[in-house]
């Protein structure tokens, strides 16, 4: 499998007041295409933090991370965000849904910015609604679904266009239990049928049991990985 993510030697340091926080030490990973990798760690140990850098959300203090070969950190501005827009699917805990909008035009807005043909939006967004189980939904408006609902929803805006990788953060933190084991099965045996790569960032042990390669985060640094 190729690399799609290399993190090279990142720290990430604040300064809160007078007091500097390391919130990440030296970290280096490789994330691999098709891994199904969930990053984890009590708060404060740095997995969001890790995850930001990941995504180019923010900008480590000292160190690199690559993605699909490219260095984040020498990108700025527009070329930046595009680059996000065109390689990475974020699922966010709190859906992110756009309330104006319903299910098909909130799962079509990225390919919208892309310039992907209406033809070919119409297409995919019909190919993901019944991968997702949501095909008889597609006019309704967020405010109309469920929490489980609007997450997939988020899952298929994040899948729609094919990018290198989907990072997920705390995607079943607003879930309760049944609608969380529901999503992240159906994240699985999609990662399993098209070989999606995903990276969680959770404290969830739903997720944690599930994914087949767990990163611990403890105080800025892994404290331990296992590969099932």
């Amino acid at each position: 499998m190729s690399d799609i993510i290399k993190v090279e030697n990142i720290s990430k340091k604040y300064i809160s007041g007078q007091v500097p926080i390391i919130a990440l030490d030296n970290v280096s990973l490789i994330i691999k295409k098709g891994e199904f990798t969930a990053i984890a760690g009590p708060s404060g140990s740095g997995k969001t933090t890790l995850l930001n850098l990941i995504s180019g959300l923010d900008v480590p203090s000292t160190g690199n991370v690559m993605l699909d070969g490219k260095p984040l950190s020498n990108m700025k501005g527009s070329e930046l965000s595009d680059f996000r827009r065109d390689h990475i699917g974020f699922i966010f805990q709190s859906y992110n849904l756009i309330p104006v909008l319903n299910v098909k035009e909130n799962i079509e807005y990225i390919m919208l910015l892309q310039g992907v043909s209406e033809h070919d939006r119409h297409t995919r967004v019909l190919e993901i609604l019944k991968e997702v189980g949501l095909t008889d939904m597609s006019k309704r408006r967020p405010a109309e679904l469920s929490g489980g609902q609007q997450q997939r929803v988020a899952v298929a805006r994040a899948m729609v266009s094919n990018p290198d990788i989907i990072l997920a953060d705390e995607p079943t933190a607003n879930l309760d239990s049944h609608s969380a084991i529901d999503l992240l099965d159906m994240m699985r045996r999609l990662n399993e049928e098209k070989g999606m790569t995903f990276v969680f960032s959770t404290h969830d042990s739903r997720i944690m049991e599930r994914a087949r390669r767990l990163i611990m985060l403890k105080d800025g640094v892994i404290d331990k990985e296992e590969i099932r």
